[in-house]
């Protein structure tokens, strides 16, 4: 990876303070990797959607720090238990889902919670699919917008499930309150320390995507499954 990422699209950001992972530093070898492969999901159908604003903002910088996303749309997807997993939709989220070596998941607070339609995304999401286990292993970054003041319910919430599918879970989250004063009228995040949190949290993930990702069949490996597999 190069020392600099390229920021055109991100004018909030200082160049000189944003730096590639330094592999190096790792203990990683990149010649032969390819790029981290992340998978965003937002929790609002809202045409003016935060959560969706907060996850493009954060798939611009996974960008600039060399990943490859996917940002799944989670319009026209069923209601666990009410079609079978057949479904297109759902077909579509459980193939980004074994894409993907980390993940983004970023909600609205609803009634001190995660929304229904994140929710309803992960419970698409079995841990077993037959010899593949979609989530274990891979890492999570979390991130929520309140409506109101600030708030962790959201992120604390998705941080239990995220520890329920197996998930690696970073340390760093980001938690935007007033959402409605932090976006401009085109969606951009406006500059603050609200912006730089969001720019935290996506370098901590790609560290931990590129230090986990080749480990992770190891790290997992459970004495449980060896004795089922003998």
């Amino acid at each position: 990876m190069a020392d600099r990422p390229e920021v055109d699209d991100l004018p909030n950001i200082q160049p000189e303070k944003f730096l590639m992972t330094d592999c190096d530093r790792l203990g990683v070898e990149m010649s032969n990797a390819h790029p981290p492969r992340i998978l965003l999901l937002y929790g609002s159908l809202r045409e003016r959607s935060y959560s969706r604003f907060l996850v493009y903002e954060a798939e611009r910088l996974l960008k600039a720090l060399g990943a490859e996303t996917r940002v799944f749309n989670p319009e026209g997807l069923p209601l666990p238990d009410s079609e079978d997993d057949k479904h297109p939709k759902v077909q579509e989220l459980r193939e980004l889902c074994n894409w993907s070596e980390a993940q983004v998941w970023c909600s609205p607070e609803r009634h001190g919670a995660m929304t229904g339609i994140l929710k309803t995304q992960i419970d698409w999401i079995p841990l077993n699919m037959g010899a593949i286990r979609p989530t274990q292993g891979k890492v999570l970054a979390l991130m929520q917008v309140s409506g109101g003041s600030q708030s962790f319910n959201a992120v604390n919430q998705m941080r239990i499930l995220g520890r329920w599918m197996r998930m690696f879970t970073i340390p760093n989250q980001s938690s935007v309150p007033m959402a409605y004063q932090e976006f401009d009228d085109d969606g951009r995040m406006k500059p603050s320390p609200r912006y730089d949190r969001v720019v935290d949290v996506m370098e901590e993930l790609v560290k931990f995507t590129l230090l986990l990702r080749d480990k992770k069949d190891y790290l997992v490996e459970r004495y449980s499954d060896r004795k089922i597999r003998a």
